[in-house]
């Protein structure tokens, strides 16, 4: 397949250079509690060897094999023809309030980004998800695991493939928004996702894109990043914020 997402000198010359904490108003996203620009190298190519303190899900959903890849200073993240999940390329990052920036690049219509918070302490919802937000080449969509679709007992539900009540499918629309935003394939942007409270804020190239409100959004601790990836998807210059004081 031919590579699209340039990165590295040229990306930043011709797509810009990534928003440093200091043009996003660095008062406001708060301390950097963590920051990724992946420019190193694995010692064997042939394994996953992110370091930095990340981990996957691969051993335990693709069967050992390789899905995220250090190349050319960025973060290549696919999923293997095995794989029976979406690759979760995961990093421990604790706060109440805080912000997510990062550069990405999606190589192919249908590619899709989702930013996962989770709190595995919390055993009333699936696999500790809390909320996400997933960024497409059509529109970005925020939502509220926590109280919707992964609170534990409808996950079960869902899962024994159970018929779900009116009742509950309008419960679960007003947990998720979506946002019409096109992206052009190929191109590198910067992306910001906000946490204040119960609202979060997304804006891409530091153009508001959208926010919403859902009570899940307040969960006290936010304890993991999870970078969420179904097909395929490039990140670079990865920080993590947080704004608790």
């Amino acid at each position: 397949m031919k590579r699209l997402c340039l990165v590295g000198v040229f990306a930043a010359l011709w797509y810009g250079a990534p928003v440093t904490a200091e043009e996003a108003t660095a008062e406001k996203l708060g301390k950097l509690i963590f920051a990724d620009d992946f420019n190193r190298q694995e010692q064997d190519e042939a394994k996953e060897e992110i370091g930095n303190g990340w981990g996957t899900n691969s051993k335990s959903r693709a069967g050992g094999h390789k899905q995220a890849d250090l190349r050319e200073g960025a973060l290549h993240i696919y999923i293997h023809e095995t794989a029976d999940h979406a690759v979760s390329v995961r990093h421990d990052a604790e706060f109440r309030n805080g912000a997510v920036q990062l550069r990405f690049c999606l190589e192919n219509p249908q590619d899709v980004l989702g930013l996962n918070f989770a709190d595995l302490k919390l055993k009333s919802v699936h696999a500790g998800h809390l909320m996400k937000v997933t960024v497409s080449t059509r529109a970005v969509d925020i939502e509220d695991l926590k109280t919707g679709k992964m609170e534990l007992e409808r996950w079960k539900a869902r899962k024994a493939k159970q018929p779900v009540s009116e009742q509950t499918r309008k419960l679960l629309a007003t947990k998720r928004k979506r946002f019409p935003r096109k992206l052009k394939v190929g191109q590198w942007y910067a992306l910001l996702v906000e946490i204040r409270n119960d609202q979060v804020r997304v804006s891409i190239d530091q153009a508001k894109v959208g926010e919403f409100s859902a009570p899940g959004f307040a969960h006290e601790t936010k304890r993991m990043l999870r970078l969420s990836v179904p097909k395929q998807a490039v990140v670079d210059d990865l920080k993590i914020f947080s704004n608790d004081g």
